[in-house]
């Protein structure tokens, strides 16, 4: 894998589906961005220092790319990283779309969330989104979206409420 990292946003030409065979090319601005077919992850350096100015806000460019890079890991961009077993597929497949669609209806009312709204695009980025909520706001997803965080800490191997700078600004008060 090669990570590139520039001083900040930057402009690329892209191609995007729109459905139905029909493509718009154009420039799109981006913070990061994570090569399926290249390999390569590209980071906007001041957005990364922003994201980690800030352990607690749920915002975090280098996390959320690198989740992208676990999602492709199988060579799919569907916001199920490779998982062992196909029980845990199952219960993957059960949380994550219930989450994503409550996600979607939340964003589409104007309720608050935990997660960054950004998620309800698609699957792949529900996952990359819940992945900054699970590292950076732990405790409060852990108490909105108990099954959420129960996947995510499955998958990752760790419970961050017990080591996260939410966890510590909350021991501060």
């Amino acid at each position: 894998m090669t990570i590139l990292v520039y001083p900040s946003a930057y402009i690329a030409d892209e191609e995007r589906y729109l459905g139905n065979n029909i493509w718009e090319q154009g420039e799109d601005g981006r913070l990061g961005h994570t090569g399926r077919r290249m390999g390569s992850l590209v980071l906007a350096w001041d957005e990364a220092k922003r994201g980690a100015a800030d352990p607690a806000d749920g915002m975090n460019l280098v996390l959320h790319e690198f989740a992208h890079q676990l999602d492709f890991e199988d060579f799919e961009t569907d916001g199920a990283p490779a998982l062992a077993t196909r029980t845990e597929y199952l219960s993957w497949a059960r949380v994550m779309s219930r989450e994503f669609e409550a996600l979607r209806a939340a964003d589409q009312a104007g309720t608050p969330t935990v997660l960054d709204t950004y998620g309800a695009t698609n699957p792949a980025e529900f996952f990359a989104v819940a992945t900054e909520a699970f590292f950076e706001r732990p405790g409060a997803l852990r108490a909105k979206q108990p099954e959420l965080y129960g996947e995510l800490s499955r998958f990752f191997c760790q419970d961050p409420v017990t080591y996260s700078a939410e966890a510590a600004e909350t021991q501060i008060r």
